[in-house]
C-alpha cells in the first residue's frame, strides 16, 4: 500500500522558517495532485499549496509569497517563511494514485506570537 509519511513541524516563533517534508514509498512523481492541506483545531481541512500533474503550483492565498512547495524523486517539500501564528496546524500530505486518495498522519506546527 502506498504511504506517505510527514517530518519538520515543531515550534517555531512568529517570523521564523520551517521546511515540511513528505515521504513516498513509491515515486512521489506516480501520485498525482500532490499537495500539502492543513487542519487548525474547530476549523476544517484547508489546501495550502500542490503540484498538479503537469508540474505546475498553486498556493492558498495566505501563504502565497510566504510558502514554496517542491519535489524531488522521492519526497514533497513545503518551505514555510516568515511563518504567523494563525499558520498553527497540523500539516497534511496527500494525494491520488489512480483512484485512490492517500493522507499521511499529519505533522503539527505551532508558531508562537
Amino acid at each position: 500500500q502506498v504511504q506517505l509519511v510527514e517530518s519538520g513541524g515543531g515550534l517555531v516563533q512568529a517570523g521564523g522558517s520551517l521546511r515540511l517534508a513528505c515521504a513516498a514509498s513509491r515515486n512521489i512523481n506516480s501520485i498525482s495532485d500532490i499537495a500539502w492541506s492543513r487542519q487548525a483545531p474547530g476549523k476544517q481541512r484547508e489546501l495550502v499549496a500542490g503540484i498538479t500533474v503537469r508540474g505546475g503550483k498553486h498556493y492558498a492565498d495566505s501563504v502565497k509569497g510566504r510558502f514554496t512547495v517542491s519535489r524531488d524523486n522521492t519526497k514533497l517539500y513545503l518551505q514555510m517563511n516568515n511563518l504567523k501564528p494563525e499558520d498553527t496546524a497540523v500539516y497534511y500530505c496527500h494525494g491520488k494514485y489512480g483512484t485512490v486518495s492517500i493522507w499521511g498522519k499529519g505533522t503539527l506546527v505551532t508558531v508562537s506570537s
